[in-house]
């Protein structure tokens, strides 16, 4: 008698989990991305050429860390826009969720579904973790300030999410001048 098939609900496939390899160094061209924003649209890092790009990854959409990093972004966005940048966040859950996200937090930048993790492990940050002696895959909350050229000028590893919008902010001023 032949096995008895069971459905199964079909889920967003799951990242990847190999590490990534060392972050991209300050001072070589940044990777190229194209990823979908919480609308839908398709952004590639080359359509931001000519302009200073913050490119921070965080683990998880609508989680207390993210979500404080988020909407300090949000607020400081025009103060990024009067500097000519432009502010894309990055994490491996999908459009669903991005826009669940964006919409929750009225977040007015592109928050990019990485869902099968692939730019984050271009970038470095998709790395074993480990909670509570349980050991999991995830992205290491970082950031990289890109130069209108494509070539990385900055990168915070490891960021605390109090007053780092500021921080990023204060950096991108002396590369303005």
């Amino acid at each position: 008698m032949p096995a008895k098939k069971t459905s199964r609900k079909m889920t967003a496939p799951k990242p990847a989990a190999t590490p990534s390899p060392d972050l991209p160094a300050v001072g070589t061209k940044a990777p190229a991305f194209t990823l979908a924003d919480q609308a839908g649209t398709k952004h590639k890092l080359s359509d931001y050429q000519g302009r200073h790009v913050v490119l921070y990854f965080y683990p998880k959409d609508d989680t207390s860390g993210c979500t404080a990093q988020a909407c300090q972004f949000r607020d400081d966005l025009p103060k990024f826009e009067k500097l000519d940048a432009v502010v894309l966040g990055v994490s491996p859950q999908d459009e669903k969720s991005k826009a669940k996200f964006a919409g929750k937090y009225d977040l007015n930048f592109p928050v990019l579904a990485d869902d099968d993790a692939k730019v984050c492990t271009k970038y470095g940050v998709w790395q074993e973790k480990s909670m509570y002696g349980r050991k999991y895959m995830g992205v290491v909350r970082t950031t990289f300030l890109i130069d209108p050229k494509g070539k990385i000028v900055e990168r915070w590893d490891k960021v605390k999410v109090p007053k780092h919008a500021e921080d990023v902010m204060n950096v991108l001023k002396t590369h303005q001048a």
